[in-house]
């Protein structure tokens, strides 16, 4: 499979990277800096491929339109692990996302999945109490707000998406063991390891699940 990867030189994408190429698939990747992707690429269980995959690196920003369409120009599906950057760039997800859309059309690409965040939707939980739906939403304002219109240009696509909703991430060893709730986390699932988001993502692709979905993850 070929994949266009945005994120790749994060924690979430340094997983997806890695199992990409040791799975034999094709990855065209943007960064600002290519070279920060060889160092974020993460150890990938023995035996997960034969690692002959591919790798194009292009130099770019996801807030540059013909960047990012260079990318994914020729690909099957596109893999999205971009997360937040707060005060730096705080519409930065929303930005990337007009991008990413735009350029699938053109490309004629459909399958899209994205890294959102369940914080972000917190107000519609059944199962997040009145405080905490009074504090977080105020101290993440910005990047709650930029998470909810990225969610928002995607859903307005024809493309086949899924949005991944992940709950408060964690740098511990990913279990392979999580669970998946429409929408919302799963009752008292309020964390998951970058490496089980990537996981997910992985298995999602390969099974065409969870189309037009925003399936939420957590222990």
């Amino acid at each position: 499979m070929k994949i266009a990867l945005l994120g790749g030189s994060g924690r979430i994408g340094g997983h997806l990277l890695s199992w990409a190429l040791e799975s034999g698939h094709d990855v065209r990747a943007l960064a600002r800096d290519p070279r920060a992707l060889a160092a974020v690429r993460q150890p990938v269980a023995a035996g997960a491929g034969p690692g002959t995959g591919s790798l194009i690196a292009t130099a770019g920003d996801a807030l540059d339109a013909s960047a990012v369409a260079e990318v994914i120009r020729g690909s099957d599906a596109v893999l999205s692990a971009l997360g937040p950057r707060g005060a730096k760039s705080p519409d930065l997800l929303a930005g990337a996302a007009r991008n990413i859309t735009a350029g699938m059309a053109r490309a004629g690409v459909k399958r899209l999945i994205c890294v959102s965040a369940a914080g972000a939707f917190i107000q519609g939980d059944p199962d997040t109490g009145a405080l905490t739906k009074a504090i977080l939403p105020r101290i993440f304002a910005r990047p709650f707000a930029d998470t909810r219109q990225m969610e928002a240009v995607i859903r307005a696509s024809d493309l086949d998406w899924t949005l991944v909703r992940a709950t408060r991430l964690v740098n511990t060893p990913g279990t392979g063991r999580y669970r998946v709730r429409p929408d919302y986390p799963p009752p008292r699932g309020r964390k998951i390891a970058r490496a089980d988001v990537a996981d997910f993502i992985e298995r999602a692709l390969l099974d065409g699940d969870w189309v037009h979905a925003a399936p939420s993850l957590g222990y």
